[in-house]
């Protein structure tokens, strides 16, 4: 509920700070002094439009503080945390309007969109006054009354969750029905391709070896040259090939009857050398032996080595990556072919998630008419009270025409009303004035005030065009409201006045420069005073005076 309300320069107040305390607190002063003004200033606290009008003349900017305490505040609490701007089950909304029409939001602190201020308030603070952000002329709040009165706001989120669940996963079912026939296409396309790469049968590092031989076998000729050339050199030779010179060489060494570690090493190289050419000669002529330089191999090599860079090129990638790109059309096709399986597997879950959004539905829907019957006979038994003999509510519930299915539910719902007779029920912003449109909100706030989730309600004169004993039921509707909310009231009626639990007087101060307003808490004389001025006449008489006291010692 709303605790404290601070506002600086703001109209004609220079600054007011007040306490708000729980149950009904009624706001009354003289025509002029600005009883509206604390209400205008929740209102921009809580995400109304500013005007730079409201700031007070001569100032630079205006400011409004209010805290609201959220210890019975579920919903807000959660939003906040959401937005990760909970503090200590707090809520501070700061406002500042500068006189050249800038606007700055803060919530616990931290700056904040103007929609994040509308948001939070609107959890926190319903005004019912003339003018048409109340919550009475938005459907969706009818929808939300209405469920909190029938108690089936659990399974109305229930079936919104249901009803998000299958819209999301049959709008992925139509996509992949409508792309069937690309599929298809696409689905031919990949086999061909898929069969190029199967009849070319790539084996991995197949394309270095081909590369290698064919390298070989285009130099076949000079490399059997050089390496008859390397034989000959090596041992072919009669006039004195490397091996027979290097046994010459070791047998002049053997022959020299010197022991020198020089000698004798030489003697070891030599016969290394020696073993190490005989391994060569053996190496090359085993590869002359096998060398395959059949021109027949120089073309096969050649046609296959041009069958890979011809796909290669067709696909867009590097030779080296046509196994890589066979696994990713084979990856796609598979994918593709699984989508039938993957259709039937979403209808069944969509088939599932009907059934179950059909019986929670049709158990929200015989919910809310039933409520909804019974809310209609009370709201008009009120309304007769409250100075509407004749009027008539009607909760309408008109099934939806929706193709999907509705996260509301099977129904929408809105709130009908006619004050005159012969009419019939029509939208409440269309037919209800601003005085019988908070008279109805009262009506319907006081009957459901046991499941409101909304702390602190305002009623901006609801009272107007009433009087007498009609008076005194709004006052004690208001009472009664405010032994289960907290509510604020600007009333011209003493019979509404003298039934709030607290009684905030506003006046207006006068000084040779400017005008201010100020708001002070009656107590005791003060507000026996102040209800008989509201009843009326050109002086305070002793009678007045007793009646007053009548009228304070009624709602005591």
């Amino acid at each position: 509920m709303l605790t404290q309300l601070s506002i600086s320069n703001f109209a004609i107040v220079d600054q007011l700070d007040l306490d708000i305390e729980s149950g009904m607190t009624v706001i009354t002063g003289e025509t002029g002094a600005g009883k509206s003004i604390m209400l205008d200033a929740l209102g921009l606290a809580t995400g109304d439009r500013a005007d730079p009008e409201c700031v007070r003349t001569g100032s630079d900017r205006a400011e409004i503080h209010a805290c609201f305490d959220l210890t019975h505040c579920p919903d807000a609490i959660k939003w906040l945390e959401n937005k990760e701007l909970l503090s200590d089950k707090e809520c501070i909304l700061r406002r500042v309007i500068t006189k050249e029409g800038r606007s700055r939001a803060y919530i616990n602190g931290t700056p904040s969109p103007l929609s994040d201020l509308r948001g939070i308030g609107e959890l926190l603070v319903d005004i019912h006054g003339q003018h048409e952000s109340q919550s009475l002329l938005k459907k969706n709040s009818h929808r939300l009354l209405l469920d909190d009165y029938a108690n089936t706001r659990k399974l109305a989120t229930d079936v919104a969750f249901i009803a998000h669940q299958h819209n999301r996963l049959q709008t992925e079912l139509n996509e992949l029905l409508n792309s069937q026939q690309e599929q298809h296409e696409r689905v031919q396309l990949l086999t061909y391709q898929l069969e190029e790469f199967e009849q070319l049968s790539l084996q991995e590092g197949e394309l270095t070896e081909l590369e290698k031989e064919l390298q070989q076998l285009t130099h076949a000729e000079a490399t059997l040259s050089a390496c008859h050339q390397i034989n000959h050199i090596c041992s072919d030779s009669d006039a004195g090939n490397l091996l027979q010179q290097l046994t010459h060489c070791m047998h002049l060494l053997g022959n020299l009857s010197v022991d020198h570690p020089a000698i004798n090493s030489t003697m070891d190289m030599l016969s290394s050398a020696h073993i190490q050419v005989e391994e060569a000669v053996g190496e090359l002529n085993h590869f002359i032996d096998h060398f395959d330089a059949d021109p027949q191999r120089v073309q096969e090599v050649d046609e296959r080595l041009s069958a890979l860079y011809d796909l290669a090129r067709k696909h867009r990638v590097q030779p080296e990556e046509l196994l890589d790109k066979q696994q990713s059309l084979a990856s796609e096709l598979e994918k593709i072919q699984f989508s039938d399986e993957h259709a039937d597997a979403l209808q069944t879950k969509l088939d599932d998630l009907t059934h179950k959004y059909r019986t929670k539905a049709e158990k929200l829907s015989e919910r809310r008419q039933k409520a909804s019957r019974k809310l209609e006979k009370q709201v008009i038994t009120r309304m007769s009270l409250l100075g509407m003999p004749r009027g008539l509510f009607n909760v309408s519930l008109t099934p939806n025409d929706t193709k999907t299915l509705s996260p509301l539910g099977q129904e929408d719902i809105e709130f009908l009303v006619t004050t005159n007779p012969g009419q019939p029920p029509r939208p409440l912003a269309k037919v209800a004035s601003g005085g019988e449109l908070s008279r109805i909100s009262l009506a319907i706030q006081v009957i459901t005030a046991q499941t409101s989730r909304i702390p602190s309600l305002v009623f901006d004169e609801v009272d107007v065009g009433i009087g007498g004993g009609t008076a005194e039921i709004v006052g004690s509707m208001l009472r009664e409201l405010g032994e289960k909310s907290q509510v604020l009231c600007v009333t011209h009626q003493p019979q509404v006045a003298s039934q709030g639990h607290q009684h905030l007087f506003v006046s207006k101060k006068h000084s040779q420069s400017a005008s201010s307003t100020r708001i002070t808490h009656l107590n005791g004389d003060h507000r026996i005073n102040e209800i008989a001025r509201m009843l009326g006449g050109v002086e305070i008489t002793r009678s007045t005076l007793v009646h007053a006291e009548e009228m304070l010692g009624l709602s005591a």
